[in-house]
């Protein structure tokens, strides 16, 4: 993933921060990516979702709202209406490049801000929110303690996850009259709500809310126990997988020709945690996995280890070259299924003076179906014939090159 750091103007010709991840391959779709209420464009959910996105072929802006992180202005002088008001400015930014957003997300408040500014861009076709509060004054029960003296003096500083900031009563009646029902009932584009029922910050009734007020498509997916900023990185995994997964169905995201030589297209794996092994494996917009080590060999065992992947192709060829043989044949097996297994572990053959062997792969297969012992035999001599089989059979030839 190839990240820009941009700048862009604010609706007052403040300079926003930004990073645009871009996917490595062909460029899908945008999305764009709202930060929760004093956080910033890189908190780690923001980074894994947009990562995720990037992998699948859709680039990301993430940026600092005006005050915020590395963008210019006083965050005294914003409110949530300013919030929206540069979102828009995004979404203009981005069009400037024929790069007009389709997808936006929000976290908190950011997810309200979306709420809010979708019903104002056409070119919107899919929004989704993480923990976000259905009334924007719902933010200011982060600092109740300190409202009198906002009201008595204009604003004050108040202190916000160990950094102070200067809430002005500006930005406290602006909450107060925001009402996102309006928007979120004439929201044209489908809505993926995403909220912790254990979030402590924003109660889970919020969700209900929000969901409650959109019209059809809707979906709503728990967090489980995720905490509010989604800090742990499988739940910032799991967040990202359902957006992804879920924009996949509203985007229309169309794959792109397989360049020459590569019929079926290119596999890209892109690392996903640079601490540990995860990898995102994808094969054009629409085919995701995760490949991982065991947590034995120091991985967090979310997905397949890379001999798991090869067992997976073996037993994937051979069931289907069984049904394609069956199915011509007219024969009535009605069911296939292959367990394979290797000998090898992937972690053990990665280090260093890692002996040489033959590697050996096991398979079991279960035919199902009124079949004679003779049609059984012959589909087990076509099990052989799988493409798959024989490549691992015969030596194959890596070319690497270093981009």
């Amino acid at each position: 993933m190839a990240t820009e750091r941009i700048t862009f103007p604010g609706p007052d010709g403040t300079e926003l921060a930004a990073r645009l991840d871009l996917p490595d391959g062909p460029h899908l779709a945008t999305a764009l990516f709202a930060h929760c209420f004093t956080c910033g464009k890189d908190i780690p959910a923001a980074r894994r979702i947009a990562g995720r996105l990037a992998a699948m072929g859709i680039a990301v802006l993430r940026f600092d709202f005006t005050g915020l992180g590395h963008s210019g202005g006083e965050f005294e002088n914003t409110s949530f209406s300013s919030n929206v008001d540069d979102l828009i400015a995004a979404c203009s930014y981005l069009s400037s490049r024929d790069m007009a957003p389709a997808l936006l997300i929000g976290h908190s408040l950011g997810g309200a801000a979306v709420l809010k500014a979708a019903a104002q861009l056409a070119h919107v076709k899919a929004v989704a929110t993480l923990g976000a509060p259905f009334d924007p004054a719902h933010v200011t029960h982060n600092f109740a303690e300190s409202l009198p003296k906002i009201s008595a003096n204009g604003s004050a500083e108040v202190n916000l996850g160990g950094r102070p900031f200067t809430i002005s009563q500006g930005f406290i009646d602006d909450v107060q009259g925001a009402s996102l029902a309006p928007d979120i009932g004439k929201l044209k584009a489908a809505l993926l709500v995403l909220h912790a029922p254990r979030d402590e910050i924003v109660s889970i009734d919020n969700a209900g809310q929000i969901f409650l007020a959109a019209k059809h498509p809707k979906s709503f997916v728990t967090l489980d126990d995720a905490d509010h900023l989604i800090t742990r990185a499988g739940d910032a995994e799991y967040a990202a997988e359902i957006i992804a997964t879920w924009a996949d169905r509203y985007m229309t995201l169309k794959s792109p020709a397989p360049p020459p030589g590569a019929p079926e297209g290119i596999v890209r794996v892109t690392e996903a945690d640079a601490n540990g092994f995860l990898q995102d494996v994808n094969a054009g917009p629409h085919h995701h996995a995760l490949a991982d080590e065991p947590l034995a060999y120091g991985g967090t065992n979310r997905g397949m280890s890379p001999y798991g992947f090869l067992s997976a192709g073996l037993g994937a060829c051979t069931s289907m070259t069984i049904r394609m043989y069956a199915r011509r044949k007219g024969w009535p097996l009605t069911g296939v299924s292959v367990d394979v297994c290797h000998d090898k572990v992937h972690a053990q053959d990665a280090g260093t003076g890692a002996a040489e062997k033959i590697d050996t792969w096991r398979r079991r297969i279960r035919l199902e179906g009124d079949l004679s012992e003779e049609q059984r035999q012959r589909l087990l001599e076509i099990a052989d014939k799988c493409p798959v089989h024989r490549t691992l059979e015969r030596s194959s030839t890596v070319v690497t090159e270093l981009l």
